[in-house]
């Protein structure tokens, strides 16, 4: 998967800028480097977001990765204890 070139914190500037600065969406995407579908694919995911809702957004993504390995985890752990358990000695 290719990386991106800009992180969130940087998305979400450029985003705020465009909407301070009387400048138009081509100017801007000109500007950073990017197409017009960019920004607007940005615009519907990132709009309206701040940077610090944005980091603790971040911190919730990876938390909850982290519980759903626990929970597969856990769930291997309980269907090899009940493989174990069914198997006649």
């Amino acid at each position: 998967m290719k990386r991106n070139r800009f992180t969130e914190e940087q998305i979400v500037r450029i985003l705020k800028e465009a909407e301070s600065s009387s400048q138009t969406v081509l100017e801007i995407s000109r500007k950073h480097g990017i197409v017009e579908q960019t920004f607007y694919r940005w615009r519907n995911k990132y709009g309206g977001i701040e940077v610090p809702e944005l980091r603790r957004l971040k911190d919730y993504e990876k938390e909850n990765c982290r519980l759903k390995r626990l929970l597969a985890e856990r769930d291997l752990e309980i269907d090899a204890m009940k493989e174990l358990l069914l198997k006649k000695w």
